[in-house]
């Protein structure tokens, strides 16, 4: 009976001990700055209309979170978020018996950058954010460049969401 008393408490003492903690709400960021400006996401790539999917997806992301309101100009906002896509690659991930693709991948690298409107003051910023996601190569290009675009359309909400992680965190 004491041993097992003793080991439910060491076990407790462990859990409560082992540092894992839910990670701030963007309390780390100054509680009067609340109103956000979406800004441009410029496109260094070949990809056509990717800075419309980028855009909106951390349009949403934001309007989603709770701890900033979207507004539709820079000069109401207390901060705002600007980017880059820097790239985006397509690589193949599965093929056929006929080593013909089956599967594609196309990975994204973004630079993004959070501050304040009103003294240019960097919050937060991320050089090279990077995800991927993986797309059907069909028979018919048609199809193909369609789920790609769903590929890109789905990666750039993935990314928004990694992002604003990332900037409520403090990562």
């Amino acid at each position: 009976m004491k041993a097992a008393w003793i080991i439910s408490v060491v076990m407790i003492l462990a859990c409560a001990g082992c540092g894992y903690h839910f990670a701030p709400g963007g309390e780390h960021i100054d509680a009067t700055l609340q109103k956000v400006f979406i800004g441009a996401i410029s496109n260094s790539t070949s990809e056509a209309n990717v800075e419309n999917y980028v855009r909106n997806a951390f349009f949403s992301r934001f309007r989603r979170g709770s701890r900033f309101t979207p507004v539709a100009s820079v000069g109401e906002a207390d901060v705002s978020l600007t980017g880059r896509i820097a790239s985006i690659t397509t690589g193949h991930l599965a093929y056929s018996s006929a080593d013909v693709a089956k599967e594609d991948r196309v990975y994204m690298t973004l630079e993004l950058l959070f501050k304040r409107t009103d003294n240019g003051e960097i919050i937060w910023m991320d050089s090279g954010l990077t995800g991927s996601q993986a797309y059907t190569v069909a028979a018919s290009t048609t199809t193909t460049a369609t789920n790609k675009e769903d590929a890109l359309k789905k990666l750039s909400v993935d990314m928004a969401d990694k992002a604003y992680r990332n900037m409520m965190s403090g990562f």
